[in-house]
């Protein structure tokens, strides 16, 4: 018996706002600090959608969005906030508190 095996793709899972949404927090969790896997996750999500349109709500060209997000550019922070408002999605911040830590006051 042979076991066949297809390529997975992120863009066959990222279907509706919340996959996206979920998919992006996920990406979040696990980047660390490589800024190049956001970069990456909002590629996808932008491909998912449509590199075009993204294009044109940016003001950014099609041929430098696709190399900015495909985990091998640099973009420029702008370019993210650029792309993130133009995917309909917010940044949201969150202290980073180890459990059963208290917070320490800033004076």
């Amino acid at each position: 018996m042979t076991l066949k095996l297809n390529k997975w793709d992120i863009l066959d899972h990222l279907k509706t706002e919340e996959d996206m949404t979920l998919y992006l927090e996920a990406c979040f969790e696990e980047a660390g600090d490589d800024p190049a896997f956001i970069a990456k996750a909002l590629g996808d999500i932008a491909k998912a959608r449509s590199m075009t349109q993204l294009a044109k709500d940016t003001g950014l060209g099609r041929e430098s969005l696709y190399k900015a997000l495909s985990g091998e550019g640099n973009p420029s922070f702008g370019t993210i906030l650029k792309v993130i408002k133009a995917l309909g999605l917010k940044l949201h911040v969150q202290a980073a508190v180890k459990e059963n830590e208290p917070l320490t006051p800033v004076n």
